[in-house]
């Protein structure tokens, strides 16, 4: 009798029957393996979570400070039922795991999101072997290829150098979990103040706590003094753009830190001056490696351009599908932040 798949989604989620327990479920469960802090990966309101330790203080900033988390060490093997899991970096964000799932020699490893590309702010991803390998695409076309990281701070500065020249405060969309730490991280505090808005300040202070490394700011509302901001650049989510929050600083140039901004158009639709392709997601070329490193017998595809990429796998010869699942990839962050 052939046995069930180690993995398969249910209408909660991603579910292994085998440890009794779920992988970024969508809705609360008993028990939650999470692989980042994002809100459409971390549900609140499960019986327990296992998270990597390195993300524990996001997790409680995202989850709240009474949510049952078991954080574990990544490479920690934990047994869960007649599986084994462990989490290994995913390069995504601060905390951000890869799943590896193991019952009598089969291995499964759910990547959650993840890149290649180097981060200060979190630690690399690291390719793991693996049968059956379930890979996020959010950017799985040919035509995202990110810029080199040191180029693409060089050019973030410059704009904001310039504006400071002007008198011009630079407001920076990015997306408050992640994206806005790691685009703190490429700034050049002597260019001027760096602010940031009410979303974003506490998970800067919680990868602080973690010993992240990141430039000083303070927050908008600290400073009510004219023409305080003239040569500062203030980080804020997207959904700051076009509230009255942003009335605060006069004629300020916007950008948007996105891998959509290298699409064309999309710099446009956001009604932003400048977009940078600053993105927290594998490109089309890292796609390729990362999967091809775990040496996977099958690969199934989750969130992204999945038509795509099992069809170029596929004409590569490898066993690939789209696995349907609720994860939005690069998103805005959790609307129950504050403001």
């Amino acid at each position: 009798m052939t046995r069930p798949a180690l993995l398969r989604v249910t209408e909660a989620g991603l579910y292994c029957e085998a440890g009794d327990f779920y992988i970024d479920p969508w809705r609360p469960v008993a028990r939650a393996v999470t692989t980042h802090a994002h809100a459409d990966h971390a549900v609140r309101g499960s019986g327990a979570y296992l998270v990597a330790r390195q993300g524990l203080r996001v997790f409680e900033r995202r989850l709240g400070p009474d949510a049952p988390l078991d954080a574990a060490d990544y490479g920690e093997r934990r047994r869960l039922g007649d599986a084994t899991v462990s989490l290994h970096p995913a390069g995504h964000i601060l905390g951000s795991a890869q799943v590896r799932v193991e019952r009598d020699g089969e291995v499964w490893v759910v990547s959650g999101d993840y890149k290649v590309a180097a981060d200060p702010t979190c630690a690399p991803f690291e390719p793991q072997r693996c049968h059956v390998f379930v890979s996020e695409c959010t950017f799985g076309l040919p035509i995202y290829r990110w810029p080199r990281p040191e180029a693409l701070a060089a050019e973030i500065n410059q704009w904001w150098r310039d504006n400071a020249a002007a008198g011009r405060p630079s407001l920076l969309l990015a997306y408050a979990l992640g994206k806005a730490q790691r685009a703190l991280a490429s700034l050049d505090p002597s260019i001027g103040p760096i602010y940031g808005h009410g979303a974003v300040e506490p998970l800067h202070a919680a990868y602080r706590d973690s010993g992240v490394e990141l430039p000083a700011t303070r927050s908008v509302g600290e400073s009510d003094e004219p023409g305080a901001f003239r040569t500062a650049l203030i980080l804020a989510p997207p959904s700051a753009l076009g509230t009255p929050w942003v009335r605060r600083f006069r004629d300020p140039s916007t950008a948007f830190a996105s891998g959509w901004m290298l699409v064309r158009g999309a710099r446009r639709r956001r009604s932003v001056d400048r977009g940078f392709a600053l993105s927290d997601h594998a490109d089309w070329e890292d796609l390729q490696a990362a999967i091809a490193a775990t040496g996977a017998e099958r690969v199934l595809l989750t969130h992204g351009s999945t038509a795509a990429v099992v069809r170029w796998l596929r004409e590569q010869g490898h066993d690939a599908d789209a696995l349907t699942t609720r994860y939005g990839g690069e998103q805005d962050d959790d609307p129950t932040e504050a403001a």
